[in-house]
């Protein structure tokens, strides 16, 4: 597997002091790869690559863009396995999780593949007898996505594909806990024929890589996901010079349970939002709110759920929970168990660290009973 960025059809290791350091959060001796990050003047090379691109990828025909999805689906497809067990190894999720995200990425490169047919335009009633009104589609030109760590595969799939189905170039910014499942991506669209400078991944930090992309005059439009605070920063500088901006920022769930509910389903449906990927995801259902006939009975059973999940390294087929993305994220986690105590809110489960299972970023399955507001 590649390391490094991706800049013109070529593996690049940037001339940088500052290394990206891919760690296994289950086990943070495993060191998957080290390399120098992106610079902005990495940044800047790719978007000058992409915008010589442009010129001819614009005018390639739909479905000869589509095609291109489609061989990378095909491709991702026969590697499937080595990209679950990566994502697994890098980010943590366990490996039934990771497999599920792979196949939904597949089936987004399928289907964007098939939009490459579907470029339509419209034609319109005219009001003068002498003139034929239509409209077409043209792409944007250079394009920035900015990928989280949480679904590394899926997310990057979500931006590039219907992107590069446009006839749009791409400079992707994956995220830097997460550069080997990006770095399989990159190697898929490369073999199923991208031309060079049409899609390119810059590995580096969002202080960087993503203001670069942010403040570019060049780049036309800019997809993010990510946490509120960066997005909504990012959202008012991009749009200042009039780019185009997509934003899909953090939640905070919740699940209202009222008395006429099944509450074995809803045990089922609110373990599964809470404890699946960690919590990681800005889907989780990190809050209940249940009516005082059924708070009881739900939360025995979302206990008795919890009690059962066997956390550990997520390549173990076994085991129900994976580590924490990194010390930060599981320092975090921490901070938040203590301010949750500190407020008054009762700890009916977990919150420690599981001691058997060494150095990973391991949480318990952590509850909290009368939370205020």
């Amino acid at each position: 597997m590649e390391t490094g960025s991706y800049i013109d059809g070529e593996w690049i290791h940037p001339k940088s002091n500052r290394l990206v350091r891919n760690v296994n959060p289950a086990d943070p001796d495993d060191v998957i790869a080290e390399f120098p990050a992106a610079t902005a003047d990495d940044v800047e090379r790719a978007i000058v690559a992409a915008q010589r691109a442009f010129r001819s990828w614009k005018n390639t025909p739909g479905p000869e863009r589509g095609r291109v999805l489609w061989r990378a689906a095909d491709l991702a497809r026969q590697r499937a396995d080595e990209i679950a067990r990566t994502l697994t190894r890098e980010e943590g999720k366990i490996l039934k999780e990771a497999k599920g995200e792979v196949l939904k990425g597949i089936s987004l490169l399928e289907f964007y593949a098939g939009e490459g047919f579907r470029v339509h335009g419209k034609t319109l009633p005219s009001e003068a007898r002498d003139t034929f009104t239509y409209t077409i589609r043209r792409p944007l030109g250079v394009v920035g996505l900015i990928a989280p760590w949480n679904f590394p595969w899926a997310i990057p799939v979500w931006k590039s594909a219907p992107a590069l189905a446009a006839g749009n170039c791409v400079i992707f910014k994956p995220a830097e806990l997460t550069p080997a499942t990006a770095a399989l991506l990159t190697e898929i669209y490369q073999e199923a024929g991208c031309p060079p400078g049409v899609f390119n991944m810059v590995v580096g930090p969002g202080s960087v890589v993503g203001e670069a992309i942010v403040h570019s005059p060049v780049i036309r439009a800019v997809s993010f996901t990510g946490s509120n605070e960066i997005g909504g920063a990012l959202y008012a500088k991009a749009a200042l010079r009039g780019a185009k901006v997509t934003c899909e920022m953090g939640g905070k769930n919740a699940v209202i349970v009222m008395p006429d509910a099944d509450l074995d389903k809803a045990a089922v449906a609110i373990h599964g939002g809470a404890f699946g990927s960690t919590g990681q995801r800005c889907t989780a259902t990190s809050r209940v709110i249940a009516h005082p006939e059924v708070k009881n009975p739900l939360l025995d059973r979302l206990v008795l759920a919890a009690k059962k999940i066997k956390v550990g390294s997520g390549l173990d087929e076994s085991i129900d929970m994976g580590p924490a993305v990194d010390e930060k994220q599981w320092n975090t986690n921490f901070n938040y168990i203590k301010i949750g105590q500190d407020e008054g809110a009762r700890l009916i489960l977990g919150g420690k660290r599981p001691e058997h299972l060494g150095k990973g970023y391991f949480v318990e399955p952590t509850i909290f009973d009368n939370v205020d507001p």
